[in-house]
C-alpha cells in the first residue's frame, strides 16, 4: 500500500492514500496514488482502513473476476450507511464495463446519500501494460 508518513505529535501515523480503486484487472493509467484492491475482500479492508477518514474517491468495478462482484463492497457500505452512518466519501465512481450492474451499484448507493457518477468509460482507468 503505498502512503504518506506524516508526524502527529510524537507519533507516527499512516496517511491513506485519498483515493480506493476496486478493479480485477484495471489501474489508474495516470500514475495517481491510490490503494488498489482487486478483489470484494480487498475493497472491504480498504474501506475499513478508511472507516473515520475522509475518502475523496471510490472507483467501482462490478465484475471483479471469477464468481467475484463488486456486491459485498456496496453492502459494507449501506450496512454503515444505516447502522452508524455513511463512509465519508466525496464521490463514487463506477467504472464497470456491466451496464446493467454499474446501474444497480449507483441506485443502491444513492438510496444511502452516496454521490455517485458514471464512469464507464474514463480514460483515468485502463490496463496497464506491466502487471502490478
Amino acid at each position: 500500500m503505498a502512503g504518506r508518513w506524516s508526524k502527529d505529535g510524537d507519533v507516527a501515523t499512516e496517511k491513506l492514500p485519498g483515493i480506493v480503486l476496486v478493479d480485477d484487472l484495471r489501474s489508474f493509467v495516470d500514475g495517481r496514488v491510490a490503494q488498489v484492491a482487486r478483489t470484494s475482500r480487498d475493497g472491504i479492508e480498504a474501506l475499513e482502513r478508511h472507516r473515520g477518514q475522509r475518502l475523496d474517491e471510490l472507483w467501482l468495478d462490478h465484475d471483479l473476476g471469477e464468481d467475484d462482484t463488486i456486491w459485498p463492497v456496496v453492502e459494507v457500505l449501506e450496512r454503515a450507511a444505516s447502522e452508524e452512518g455513511p463512509f465519508d466519501i466525496g464521490v463514487v465512481y463506477v467504472h464497470s464495463a456491466n451496464p446493467a450492474g454499474a446501474e444497480k451499484i449507483m441506485q443502491a448507493l444513492r438510496r444511502w446519500g452516496y454521490n455517485v457518477r458514471s464512469a464507464a468509460g474514463s480514460p483515468h482507468v485502463g490496463y496497464l501494460a506491466e502487471a502490478e
